[in-house]
């Protein structure tokens, strides 16, 4: 394939960057025709890549788009699943370049997607087109591309379920995750789950002089703070009743495997320009991010935040804080057993309310299935040494959803690094990685 690809990559560049171009940030109202044009634009490049059909289709919430090529249908099929929606670009100040302007620098493109997911799912387009261009293709290839992911995919469920025949597949091939290194590469063999919740703490019914006021009420962000920080102890542990019931502790075997992998802690600790990292007890770093839960705030907000000073005691104080759960913890449970436990021990002078967001189930796959066995040994054929079987600790929660529906496991074989900085200002993706993806993914074809 690295022939096709430099015959063709100056074309792949036009088509992934008007992807790119397209602001489809699915949290923002003001963005929603742009989630149908970007849905519109995939479709046209599934049908240019040869795909037998490809359409859009609606839900209650962003569109889907499906595509898909039938050889034959006693042949294996692969379920191909991406996103096409992206997250916010703030704080705009930050990034070096206009995020929906993609650029290519320092052997990488800079853009809001670039990794996460367009740049990805867009390997798989590429690859797909190679095959049947080529003459290569012996499998069954489905495509559904969602614009729900970064919020949860609150709708692609329900449209698997009542799309179920339409999706039959064999397996679900997915890339939107990160390996190890461009050196090490590797294959998340896990996720975690995600339970993601909204505090509001009220006191007064306005905004107070702190000096007339201030020791004699209670103030709602000195509460929330309060809150927040009784739900974790001093050893990293997470304090509410019942959270950890349902967690599998590893084995001492099973966390030797896992500590196979390459990590140099100092090497983390100096890409991100910290001096000492923090977590759970008694685990490593590898182990807090990929098989233990944890609770973090991911934004809090309240009283006066403007330039010079206001004495004010405010009337509100807001939080959003995100649960990563493991495997075989329910979502849905913990998010219940969380809102409760605060609304529980709520102070009674003020008023406590926790609204729960979305949230998804974990989930593991088998290294000896046929499927990871074949990736494994096409990413061994590009990079040169075998992946290491890894587990990752963000979400892609509705995953777990299309595992329970279709009965048939996701195979994450990701091809993004943690230099990539995705979700952050100036997300970009290596050139290297893209096209490496491209070689990958059309070899996992010729195994499987």
């Amino acid at each position: 394939m690295k022939k096709y690809i430099e015959a063709n990559k100056e074309r792949f560049f036009d088509e992934l960057f008007s992807l790119l171009r397209i602001p489809s940030v699915s949290s923002a109202d003001e963005h929603k025709p742009d989630m149908v044009r970007c849905a519109e634009r995939l479709a046209e490049l599934l049908k240019e890549a040869g795909a037998d059909s490809a359409g859009v289709f609606p839900t209650k919430g962003h569109p889907v788009v499906f595509g898909r090529k039938i050889l034959d249908p006693a042949l294996p099929t692969v379920l191909v699943y991406g996103h096409y929606d992206v997250q916010p670009v703030d704080p705009l100040e930050l990034w070096k370049s206009d995020p929906f302007e993609p650029e290519i620098r320092d052997g990488a493109i800079y853009a809001r997607g670039a990794n996460d997911d367009k740049g990805q799912l867009f390997m798989h387009l590429k690859a797909f087109e190679y095959l049947v261009k080529e003459g290569r293709l012996r499998h069954n290839v489905k495509f559904i591309f969602e614009g729900e992911e970064e919020i949860g995919s609150p709708s692609l469920a329900e449209w698997a379920s009542e799309n179920k025949e339409l999706l039959s597949a064999d397996v679900i091939l997915v890339s939107d995750t990160t390996m190890i290194s461009e050196r090490v590469p590797s294959i998340n063999c896990g996720m975690r789950g995600l339970s993601y919740i909204e505090i509001k703490v009220t006191g007064p019914d306005k905004d107070l002089h702190s000096g007339h006021y201030g020791g004699a009420v209670a103030n709602p962000i000195n509460v929330l703070c309060d809150i927040i920080s009784s739900l974790t102890d001093n050893d990293g542990k997470i304090t509410i009743p019942g959270f950890y019931d349902d967690v599998v502790e590893l084995s001492d075997e099973d966390r030797k495997k896992l500590a196979r992998a390459p990590f140099d802690l100092d090497e983390y600790k100096k890409f991100l320009n910290i001096n000492e990292v923090k977590g759970e007890k008694g685990y490593t770093t590898i182990e807090r991010t990929g098989i233990r839960p944890c609770l973090d705030v991911n934004g809090i907000w309240g009283g006066f935040t403007g330039e010079g000073a206001k004495t004010v005691l405010p009337s509100e104080a807001h939080a959003k804080i995100s649960m990563r759960l493991v495997p075989n913890q329910d979502s849905r449970k913990i998010t219940e057993m969380v809102c409760r436990h605060i609304a529980d021990t709520a102070p009674e002078y003020v008023r406590v309310e926790v609204k729960p967001h979305h949230g998804g189930d974990g989930f593991l796959i088998p290294i000896s299935s046929d499927a990871y066995q074949a990736a494994s040994k096409a990413m061994q054929e590009v990079y040169g040494i075998e992946p290491v079987p890894s587990r990752g600790g963000g979400s892609i929660p509705v995953l777990a959803d299309l595992q329970r529906i279709l009965g048939i496991d996701p195979l994450l074989m990701g091809f993004g690094l943690e230099r990539d900085t995705i979700h952050s200002p100036n997300e970009s993706y290596l050139l290297s990685q893209l096209f490496k993806g491209m070689e990958s993914i059309a070899l996992f074809y010729k195994y499987y």
